[in-house]
């Protein structure tokens, strides 16, 4: 056998996704805790105004990070899964290297893009002089230590209990750390370092996980040949700029708020919608899990199996995903302030009027998690893009009309547009279901949806 997939093959697709998220929380809720103890240790030593300096360069370089990663992993799961289906390991091992060169390519670019804002804009965001140099290079470490790849081959494999064991390194890794940099002197320079550090062993050793995983699939012999590799997934290169159009906006959604504040309020605001940020990100994990599940059973669903399934399973995940939404949202009414002051101290008290709109958007993300992925492997990518662009404007108009309210005004535009997103994209996706069910859009292995030729 030329790869190594999950036994649980004769499951339901609902089970299959309840399982692997199942896998992903487990690893995940340690990792939550891991997060939560090691972001006490970080608002604590370093104060409000530090954490805001590191709250900015941590920002800018996710936001870094998820320009230059081209969300390769959708590519891959998107048409792997289907060489993963048939057996055809070496198509399957020629797409995953063509998604590799793409990653090592975005980590070069941005990079160089990393060096043009850090050095260029720094003031900007009111960094201190003294972060800049360390700006830049764990931007450049953070670029460099992408898995998007190797997670996407994981992923299509359907293995995602192996992908648990690589992905605890990061938190582990981090409360460690932080743990020995409290003891022995903390800095913002020095916490990032570590961060850095551990990233990139996170992206080694995903690597190295995939090949044990697909072994006759990833040889190095594939890097030479991606135009193949392009040839063998009509429709690839449209798919892969619709895409990463998407990841740019969701990029700017998520991490530009953070950056308006800290440009327009200062660092201890930014600071402070960070954590806030971060509990509510904690609070909808689940999102995240459900999405990486989701969108790797649909994909499986659209060449294995009849329109009705497919579309019972999107109905079914957006029921439990909507219910969770109302859980995140609830819990950060009663419990949030005290979290606050529980992880950063009373100067983060404040936070719960930011969190409360945070969680808000963050339920509607949650009740989404179905949208993009029946849209994605119908053929539909596009439709997710303009809603993404709908949802964008929604967050510019937001912004210009609450940043003067400051850090809560800011969450209150994103929480906004989270509802817009939810609305636009949710209408897309009913009636592409819709189309399903009435034929006009088939499902199964010939199915390419509305996707060209390859380029």
């Amino acid at each position: 056998m030329s790869a190594k997939r999950n036994r649980q093959e004769n499951a339901s697709p609902l089970r299959r996704i309840l399982q692997n998220t199942a896998w992903l929380l487990g690893g995940k809720g340690f990792g939550a805790i891991c997060g939560l103890a090691y972001l006490a240790i970080l608002t604590r030593t370093l104060g409000l105004k530090d954490f805001g300096h590191f709250s900015l360069i941590f920002g800018t370089a996710q936001a870094l990070t998820a320009l230059a990663s081209f969300q390769t992993w959708r590519v891959v799961v998107r048409y792997g899964s289907e060489h993963v289906h048939n057996g055809e390991w070496g198509k399957f091992g020629r797409l995953g290297m063509l998604c590799g060169m793409l990653d090592a390519l975005g980590a070069v670019l941005g990079s160089v893009l990393a060096a043009v804002l850090i050095y260029g804009f720094a003031h900007v965001l009111d960094l201190n002089p003294d972060f800049v140099d360390i700006a830049f290079w764990y931007c450049v470490g953070s670029l460099w230590a992408l898995v998007s790849a190797p997670t996407g081959l994981v992923r299509a494999l359907n293995r995602f209990d192996m992908a648990v064991y690589v992905e605890a390194i990061v938190p582990s890794g981090r409360l460690l750390a932080a743990l020995v940099i409290w003891l022995t002197g903390p800095s913002v320079g020095r916490f990032l370092a570590a961060w850095a550090l551990i990233d990139i062993l996170e992206a080694i050793l995903y690597w190295i996980m995939a090949r044990r995983l697909a072994p006759d699939a990833l040889r190095f012999s594939n890097l030479a040949k991606w135009r193949q590799a392009i040839h063998e997934n009509p429709g690839v290169t449209r798919f892969f700029l619709i895409t990463y159009g998407g990841s740019t906006i969701d990029a700017a959604m998520k991490n530009g708020p953070l950056l308006v504040v800290g440009g327009w309020v200062g660092t201890r605001a930014a600071g402070l919608y960070r954590l806030a940020s971060q509990i509510s990100q904690a609070l909808s994990k689940l999102s995240t899990l459900l999405t990486r599940s989701v969108y790797a059973e649909v994909a499986r669903v659209r060449v294995a199996s009849k329109a009705e399934e497919f579309r019972k399973l999107a109905m079914q995940t957006s029921m439990i995903a909507g219910a969770a939404g109302v859980v995140v949202v609830v819990i950060a009414m009663l419990a949030g302030e005290t979290l606050l002051a529980m992880i950063g101290g009373d100067d983060f008290e404040s936070g719960s009027s930011i969190l409360i709109p945070l969680a808000i958007a963050a339920s509607f993300d949650l009740a989404s998690v179905a949208f993009e992925p029946v849209l994605h492997s119908t053929g539909r990518a596009r439709h997710s893009l303009v809603a993404r662009l709908i949802a964008l404007a929604a967050l510019g108009v937001g912004l210009w009309q609450f940043i003067p309210i400051g850090p809560s005004g800011a969450a209150w535009a994103v929480a906004v547009a989270g509802a817009v997103s939810y609305l636009a994209m949710g209408i897309m996706a009913w009636r592409t279901l819709k189309q399903v069910e009435a034929g006009r859009i088939s499902v199964g292995l010939a199915d390419e949806g509305d996707l060209p030729p390859a380029e």
